[in-house]
Order: C-alpha cells, then structure tokens, then sequence
C-alpha cells in the first residue's frame, strides 16, 4: 500500500530525492517510496512549494478530470447502463462522481437555457399589457368569489321573476324601473365604492380588512396591494410600511410579495417563464430521490439496494442533460428546434439501459418502462405545477 505505481506523476515535488520518512502532518513513519501518507493522505514531500508546483498539480488534475470525463460521456452515450453496473460494483476510478457530475451539467443547462432565452419576444408582445388590463378593470366589475355567487343567485331570482311577470315588449322603461327595484346593480356600486375609498383614504380602508382572518384577509390584502401597486409604483415593502403605516408582520409581506411577484409575471411572461424553467435542474435533485422509489418498488425483487437505483437515476438523468444541452447548441446555431429527436433518443437510450442493467426480457422491461415514464410524468406534472405556482409568488 502506498507504492508508487510505473504510470503515477513523480515529477515536481513528488521526486523520490524529495520524499521523506515521517509524515509532516501527522508524524506517521513513511516508506521512501510511499507518495501519499496512509494515515492521513497528504503528500509526501518535504520541498518547498513555489508556484510551478500549483501550475504542474493544477495540470495533471485537469487531464485526470478530462480522462475521467470522457470515458464517463463513452460509457454514457455508448454502453447504456454499464457505467451504473461498474460503478455499483466497485469500478469508479475511471468514472466521474455521478452525483457531481449531474450537479455540474445542471449548472452548464443553467448557464445555456439563461443565455438562450427564447422567451423575451414574449415579453415584447406583453408589452403594455398590464396597463390595459387595469384599465379593463376599472371598467368592469371589480368582485370577489363570493361577490360573483351573489350576482349569479340574484340573476336567477330576476330571471324566475321576469317570467313569472308579463310585461310589454315596447315598453323599455317599465322594464328598467323593474330591474332598478331589484337592485341587482348594488354590487357595481359597492365595488366602485370600495375602489373609491381604495384611492382616497387607504389606511382606512386596509384597517377595516385587516380586522378579519382567515384567507379572505389575505387575498383581500392583495388586491388591495395590487391596486396601489398600480396606482402609486410601490417597490418594496418598506415603501408601505411608511406610506400607509401597515404594520411589519409575515401576513402582510406574503401579500405584497405575492401581488408584486404576479404583477411583474403578468408584465414579463417571457421573463418569468425563463427564470421558472431555469430552476428545473435544480429541482431534479429533489425530484430524482422520489421517483426512485417507485424504481425500487418494480425491482424490489432484484439484488439492489436504494442507493444503486438512485445512481441509476443520476447517469440516466445526466444523459438527458446532455442531450437537451446538445438540443439547446444546436438549435442556437442553426435556429431550430431539436428537442424532440434529442427527447426520443434518450427514450431509446433509457429502454436499451434498463434492459442491460437490470437483466430482464424485453416484455417485463416494457411494462416497467411503460410504468416508471407514466409515474415519472405525473410526478414531474405536479412539481412544474408547484413550481410555477410557487415562482409566480415570488418572482
């Protein structure tokens, strides 16, 4: 243990005329030939450092990390599922970390997906949306849930009235002084009262909702901050505490947040959308360690463990990045879209590694493959779901 191997560096500082007998860190005694200390691992080497050692480590590390990548990418995009096999069984000198490796093309498909926003001539077409939509507001009825139950009850009332009440076709007027008895318009008014009193005293108004509980307080809340946000360009939350002296508690902050975060989705779609999708990655590695459940219940009956399927996620997964990383090259070159041939690749690519990882004939293989892609969906639906729910909070 210890000795130094025929194709290991020993140039540097790893000369045998610098080597010593006793470990430096630890005091361990050491062989002449030994390159590293068994007890603690740091070199054995009594020279002093000068900045050619960094650059000649610095090198050699990065052609062993390049050795290591490459053959990872061969074993990947070549022998799909022998990597996880001759990793699960002891053979990862040659691989890269799967773990590291997936982290790093997340963090590259990042940087790429940012870069290549194809979203901003969304944000264009968007442009003034926002101002259209607050004045289509001001012009129709402003209601709440509950407001719109009232109104369509009462609409039924008038209508179960009108037919029961026989009135002339000609006559307009009669008909109008009937709906006026109604007072099926109290709720315009109420709502135009409410936006008045929004405009022309809002401590006022927001200490008359702020007395309630529950979540009608805070979707209350929001539409008031909605309103002023609009109306007075409030920025952040300090601007409110000293314009309309609201009080610094987390229920009034998850209101403003939530009302700043959905005005500046719906004035940059395009934008929102890129910084939402540009978190996928990064949710994979807590999306990743749930769907391999469902790997280790189909295969429970195979001799592996929780952490072997989840390797087998990882390279799998990190094939797919490398492939949509591929889509992402190509298509900012030769302005296309190549998503969908990379996409049935890696479908071909994930039968092909199940099969040679777990063993199993072509029937069994595509039952599983049918059900894990079916669970793997649904799963992945509902976390873009919370994600774009959760992003739209607090864009």
């Amino acid at each position: 243990m210890g000795k130094t191997k025929p194709n290991q560096i020993t140039k540097g500082r790893y000369q045998l005329k610098f080597r010593g007998t006793n470990c430096l860190n630890c005091g361990h005694l050491l062989d002449i030939s030994d390159r590293y200390c068994p007890n603690c691992s740091q070199a054995n080497s009594t020279k002093k450092l000068v900045l050619k050692d960094f650059f000649d480590e610095f090198f050699s590390n990065l052609v062993n990390y390049d050795s290591k990548l490459l053959q990872t990418l061969y074993a990947l995009l070549i022998k799909p599922g022998t990597i996880t096999k001759d990793y699960i069984n002891g053979k990862r000198v040659a691989y890269t970390n799967p773990f590291r490796f997936l982290l790093s093309l997340a963090f590259l498909y990042f940087l790429i997906f940012t870069y290549n926003n194809r979203f901003s001539a969304v944000d264009k077409a968007f442009e003034g949306f926002d101002e259209k939509l607050e004045q289509a507001e001001v012009m129709s009825l402003d209601l709440t849930p509950e407001d719109s139950l009232v109104v369509r009850k009462e609409t039924e009332k008038v209508l179960s009235r009108l037919d029961s009440i026989e009135i002339p076709e000609t006559n307009i007027s009669e008909q109008l002084k009937l709906l006026d008895s109604i007072d099926i318009f109290d709720l315009e008014k109420k709502s135009k009262r409410k936006d008045s009193l929004i405009k022309a005293n809002p401590r006022t108004y927001f200490k008359s909702i702020n007395d309630s509980t529950g979540w009608s307080d805070v979707f209350s809340k929001m539409e008031f901050f909605t309103k002023k946000i609009r109306q007075d360009t409030l920025r952040n939350f300090s601007d409110v505490e000293a314009r309309y002296g609201i009080g610094n508690n987390f229920e009034d902050k998850l209101a403003f947040n939530s009302s700043n975060s959905l005005l500046k989705a719906i004035r940059e779609p395009g934008s929102f959308l890129n910084a939402t999708i540009s978190k996928l990655p990064f949710v994979i590695f807590f999306f990743l360690p749930v769907f391999t459940i469902f790997i280790w219940v189909v295969y429970i009956r195979k001799n592996y463990t929780y952490t072997d399927h989840l390797i087998f996620s990882f390279h799998n997964q990190s094939l797919l990045f490398i492939l949509l990383i591929l889509s992402l090259v190509i298509d900012s070159i030769f302005d296309t879209a190549s998503s969908g041939m990379f996409l049935l690749i890696f479908g071909i690519y994930l039968y092909k590694s199940m099969r040679k990882f777990y063993g199993q004939g072509r029937f069994k293989t595509i039952v599983k493959y049918i059900f894990l892609n079916t669970i793997f969906t649904f799963l992945a639906v509902f976390v873009v779901l919370i994600l774009l729910t959760g992003s739209a909070f607090t864009y």
